[in-house]
């Protein structure tokens, strides 16, 4: 039997819950042996970052995140030299890599609405099982006929994953932290201490 493992992707700038209990939720329903967090090194669509947490601060607040969960594993493999990552070159590497794994992408609701936007959906598609999270502000009936159409586009296996689906944005919490607003509970203690102590988002 295949070792089934979870990928969620981003830049995780910062990792906050709702990255957490989705990664949690992904575990539990698809009985899951691992969920890997990969924060993307810089991804096309992030090119200008300035006023963000390093790779190396990124890579840390994941890891403090997710240091208490069993199950929860970082991933370096996005922090390409280059400094760009497709999604799809990522999970062909990741497949040659580990032959025995069957691979299960967790993104949310509006990546599924602009999926056929993505570099190589195709390839995407796959490549893995991708598993989407619901949406409050988006009707179960809206969903579920766009989860269908991606299926029968793309002839692949898109699951749902049946969650709430915390709309807490990292570009939120970065601002609210320049406002010196609480961010109290949207993150893990640790993770809050280290943004604290190093200042990052201050400016």
């Amino acid at each position: 039997m295949k070792n089934r493992i979870g990928i969620m992707g981003g830049t995780f700038d910062p990792i906050h819950i709702g990255h957490l209990i989705l990664g949690e939720a992904a575990y539990e329903q698809f009985g899951l042996d691992e969920v890997w967090f990969m924060p993307a090194g810089n991804p096309p669509h992030k090119r200008n970052r300035a006023g963000c947490a390093s790779d190396a601060q990124r890579a840390e607040m994941v890891r403090r995140a997710i240091a208490s969960n069993p199950h929860f594993v970082l991933s370096m493999e996005e922090m390409n030299e280059d400094g760009y990552s497709y999604t799809y070159r990522t999970l062909e590497r990741i497949n040659s890599l580990y032959p025995e794994t069957d691979f299960y992408f967790i993104i949310g609701a509006d990546s599924l609405f602009d999926f056929d936007t993505w570099r190589e959906p195709q390839r995407i598609a796959d490549a893995c099982k991708i598993v989407v999270a619901t949406r409050n502000q988006i009707s179960t009936e809206l969903f579920d006929t766009v989860l269908e159409e991606r299926r029968n586009q793309f002839h692949g296996c898109f699951l749902k994953l049946d969650t709430p689906n915390l709309d807490i944005a990292s570009k939120t919490i970065r601002n609210w932290i320049r406002d010196h607003q609480t961010i109290r509970y949207y993150l893990p203690d640790e993770v809050r201490r280290y943004i604290i102590e190093n200042r990052i988002y201050e400016v």
